[in-house]
C-alpha cells in the first residue's frame, strides 16, 4: 500500500471523509537545486526547468488543484519562493534572488488539501 493510501485509510472515520484528516499534509519534499528528490512524500519526480524554476509531480493526485502549499529555499541563500502553477497532480515553483531573478536553490514544499 502506498504512503498516499495508508494516509487515506488512516484518515477514513477520523472525519467526514477519508482524506479529512485536517492538518497533515498530504504530500512534501526537499529537492536539490537541480529538482533531484532529497526526501518526499507523496512526490513522486521533480523537473529542472531551468533557472529557479522547478515543477514536481505527486504520487496520487489531489482532488482539485485548489491546494495551499508552500515555496521554501532550503540551502541558506538569500532566495524567496513563488508557487507559479498548480494543477491536480504537479506543482511548479520558481524562486528568485536579492536582485529578482530567477535563481537556483535546495527547495522544499507542504501541500495541504484533499486528495483524489
Amino acid at each position: 500500500m502506498s504512503k498516499a493510501a495508508e494516509l487515506a485509510e488512516f484518515g477514513s472515520g477520523i472525519s467526514s471523509g477519508p482524506n479529512a484528516v485536517e492538518g497533515l499534509a498530504k504530500a512534501w519534499f526537499l529537492a536539490s537545486n537541480s529538482a533531484v528528490l532529497t526526501d518526499s512524500f507523496n512526490t513522486s519526480s521533480g523537473l529542472d526547468n531551468g533557472g529557479g524554476n522547478y515543477t514536481f509531480t505527486f504520487t496520487s493526485a489531489m482532488g482539485s488543484a485548489n491546494f495551499e502549499s508552500t515555496a521554501t529555499p532550503a540551502n541558506w541563500a538569500l532566495r524567496y519562493g513563488m508557487i507559479a502553477a498548480r494543477t491536480t497532480t504537479t506543482e511548479t515553483l520558481k524562486f528568485y534572488d536579492e536582485s529578482d531573478a530567477l535563481a537556483d536553490c535546495t527547495s522544499g514544499s507542504a501541500i495541504h488539501g484533499d486528495l483524489a
